[in-house]
């Protein structure tokens, strides 16, 4: 899941995006609203995590920018000022959620997997696949009563497959839930975390489906009518 981090507090969105990374959550870290509204016209997002006092370009300026081009990703306000005008007029202009500063870190994920599951229409935090099951909270795989040791790019790749469950999800997004804009990105890496993943789901009745020049897909094997 790729997350666009936008606080013009470095120490503050330094922090912020290593408990995100810890999370397993790709993060591109912005300062200014005018570079956030740029990623916003060029790059696909799953949440956006916008400070509202921001230079060059307020953040209620790029959450009114960003609804005016129907984009809906979810977005989560982090802001300073707690007044009702403001927490109101935020939610008004098209916020999802809303965060006063200072926060705890931990209801912060907790909020972050809520829009999340929200965003793909889960309402259950526990997804499953057949016999494959993910905890959105513990973000823990289990198949039947085992629990998948997974590395961090094969946690996000399937945790990718898993929200997006019945939909073809190409190459090029799992691409971008996997990778932040500063790091490199190999086609062939996909493929290798796809092969990895068939060979820990084997035993299973979860399978991912490659669809020719669209991409891949997960689903359950063998499902009764």
């Amino acid at each position: 899941m790729r997350i666009l981090l936008v606080e013009d507090n470095r120490p503050l969105s330094e922090w912020l995006a290593m408990a995100l990374h810890r999370q397993n959550y790709s993060v591109d870290c912005v300062y200014d609203g005018e570079d956030a509204d740029h990623l916003l016209l060029t790059q696909q997002y799953d949440l956006v995590i916008l400070d509202i006092s921001l230079p060059k370009l307020n953040g209620d300026k790029v959450l009114q920018r960003l609804r005016s081009r129907h984009n809906t990703v979810p977005v989560l306000i982090l802001t300073a000022n707690n007044s009702m005008e403001s927490r109101v007029g935020t939610l008004n202009t098209g916020a999802d959620d809303y965060m006063a500063k200072p926060f705890d870190v931990i209801e912060l994920e907790a909020r972050v997997r809520a829009l999340l599951r929200r965003s793909n229409r889960h309402a259950s935090p526990v997804l499953r696949c057949g016999a494959l099951a993910y905890d959105s909270n513990t973000r823990i795989f289990t198949l039947g009563v085992n629990q998948l040791s997974l590395t961090p790019r094969e946690q996000s790749v399937l945790e990718t497959l898993m929200v997006k469950m019945g939909k073809t999800v190409s190459k090029q997004a799992l691409a971008e839930s996997l990778f932040a804009m500063d790091e490199e990105v190999s086609p062939d890496a996909i493929e290798v975390y796809i092969h990895r993943l068939r060979k820990k789901l084997e035993h299973g009745d979860a399978a991912i489906i490659t669809l020719r020049g669209l991409g891949y897909l997960l689903k359950q094997l063998h499902e009764t009518a």
